[in-house]
């Protein structure tokens, strides 16, 4: 019978709901657990699909193609279960779900209101797709006293009547500041939001304090007494120099104990096994040595709208023992400026996925700077067409080459996915349908073409990864791009879409139409970003 932990948040937004919910699934696999996490987000969107990633950040996509809010990334990358689209949800799905069963006629004409209506398909996808797992994990988005969240709290609360304490848990992240001023953390804006919280009928059960600083016993047992619970359950979330420390970190505070102690798990402590976590901890705390990478993108003022490539990257740093030090670059810049100003002495270039003409040729510009000067490239999505266009342009000399993206141009040489198999299944889309949903979504297989370098990297023939984009390589070019020296090494199943494209004369140059970094974890690197990062190595020791 699983039970069911339930994560709000309070006083400020970005305190680490979804870091918090990560590790604590991670602690508890560590227990022994089977554990399963789930998002609800509280925006009207139906997905971030359509969202920009300056407003939400990265869009992260699961392998059966849910366009989804980041944190499901912090789940999967500390537990490595792979997430499902019936991991989130947000209010613009639940309101689409009531309002489509009213059309229909399910509700036998009763008054829609959102209690009981909406609160039921709350608890309805909280409850749903659930088999073995001994923990579901429910991240709740927002912050406590925020209008869009009250159905959400709700149906929670609802739940935990429902079930009884025997199976809920309600776990409150809050803020506890340190005032320079007054030389002192300060209590209250835990208080008043666990006051907020029980305005809703909740009483946390465990209250997670963020803080730069330890807590002191006097302060955590005011705390307690001002939130009415245990002052043992007066968690310090402590800031610590990695986020691969947080698991260590929760431990060590008790954090699992108390959880476990509320469902009367307590075990034998010599069953628990956090080594994986301590040697990823040492890994990262003692590198022997470091590369630069350049990542050169378009939302680089926004860093979370890279979250998953940057983990990657460390992950990749982790399987070679090494630190990797990011240096985000606007992809503009170098439509006015020369490359080598900016690319001079790193010892990777990477071009992440992007939509939109804007950037583009200065993306081009910094694939062109990796290819003359022999440094490791590895594009991702856009950056593998962008590397397709450059090379079509100045190593095939089709001077019109570009993407029919950013309007009508002379040589398509990247156009609009029209049309694709899903293992027997044809999908189609047009150019005119509704943007939400309409991309190639989730995982595809791809072959691996004999004697290549990613078959070699993957050390398998086939390979299945997940896929965020509307615009495909056009293969009918693949014959003068291979005369040139531009492998497609990677292909799908039916020989259509081109998947993969590296060029064997260079140190490391491999572009992918799929995105890679979605399936890395820091206990399971992915091989490509293990592979590029010790590319990066070599090319350190001749900078």
């Amino acid at each position: 019978m699983s039970r069911f932990i339930f994560i709000t948040g309070g006083v400020v937004s970005s305190l680490g709901k979804g870091l918090a919910s990560a590790a604590l699934g991670a602690l508890l696999q560590a227990r022994g657990y089977k554990v399963r996490l789930r998002k609800l987000d509280p925006y009207l969107n139906v997905d971030p699909g359509t969202m920009s990633p300056f407003q939400h950040g990265e869009v992260y996509v699961t392998d059966d193609g849910a366009e989804t809010d980041l944190d499901l990334g912090h789940y999967e990358r500390f537990t490595g279960v792979p997430a499902r689209r019936t991991d989130s949800v947000s209010t613009g799905q639940i309101y689409m779900d009531v309002l489509t069963r009213e059309r229909r006629g399910e509700y036998l004409g009763a008054t829609i209101q959102v209690i009981p209506h909406v609160t039921d398909a709350i608890k309805a996808f909280i409850l749903g797709d659930v088999t073995d797992e001994d923990f579901v994990l429910c991240e709740i988005g927002g912050t406590v006293g925020d209008i869009e969240s009250l159905p959400f709290l709700e149906a929670i609360r609802q739940l935990g009547n429902e079930l009884g304490r025997e199976r809920t848990l309600f776990v409150h992240l809050t803020l506890v500041p340190y005032i320079k001023s007054a030389g002192e953390l300060k209590t209250k804006p835990t208080q008043h939001s666990v006051k907020e919280l029980q305005s809703v009928g909740i009483q946390p059960d465990i209250l997670l304090c963020r803080a730069d600083m330890d807590i002191p016993a006097d302060q955590r047992r005011k705390i307690g007494l001002f939130c009415n619970i245990r002052h043992e359950a007066v968690i310090a979330a402590l800031d610590v120099p990695s986020i691969y420390d947080v698991p260590l970190s929760y431990h060590a505070e008790g954090f699992d104990d108390e959880v476990c102690r509320h469902f009367g798990l307590l075990g034998d402590p010599d069953e628990l096994d956090l080594s994986v976590w301590q040697s990823i901890s040492r890994t990262v705390a003692q590198p022997e040595g470091t590369v630069k990478i350049a990542i050169v993108g378009k939302y680089t003022s926004l860093l979370d709208s890279y979250k998953s490539l940057a983990e990657a990257l460390t992950h990749g740093g982790i399987a070679n023992a090494v630190k990797v030090e990011l240096d985000w670059i606007d992809s503009e810049i170098f439509e006015n400026e020369d490359a080598i100003h900016h690319l001079e002495g790193v010892h990777g270039i990477l071009v992440p996925g992007g939509f939109g003409e804007r950037g583009a040729e200065g993306k081009i510009e910094a694939v062109t700077f990796a290819r003359e000067h022999q440094v490791p490239y590895f594009g991702i999505c856009f950056g593998m067409q962008m590397a397709v266009i450059e090379a079509a342009r100045n190593l095939s000399g089709i001077k019109g080459a570009g993407s029919t993206e950013f309007g009508p141009c002379e040589e398509p040489v990247v156009g609009l996915l029209t049309e694709w198999m899903r293992g027997n299944v044809r999908e189609e889309r047009g150019a005119d349908t509704d943007l939400g949903g309409t991309m190639r979504l989730g995982a595809y297989d791809c072959d691996l073409q004999e004697n290549s370098r990613v078959r070699e990297i993957y050390g398998t023939a086939q390979i299945s990864e997940r896929h965020r984009h509307r615009y495909e390589v056009n293969n009918t070019y693949q014959p003068r791009l291979e005369a040139a020296g531009l492998r497609f090494s990677g292909l799908s199943p039916d020989k259509n879409l081109p998947e993969i494209v590296e060029i064997p004369s260079h140190p490391w140059f491999v572009g992918v139409q799929f995105h890679p970094e979605l399936k890395s974890k820091p206990f399971d690197p992915h091989p490509l970003f293990t592979s590029f990062i010790a590319a990066a190595v070599d090319q350190s020791r001749l900078v």
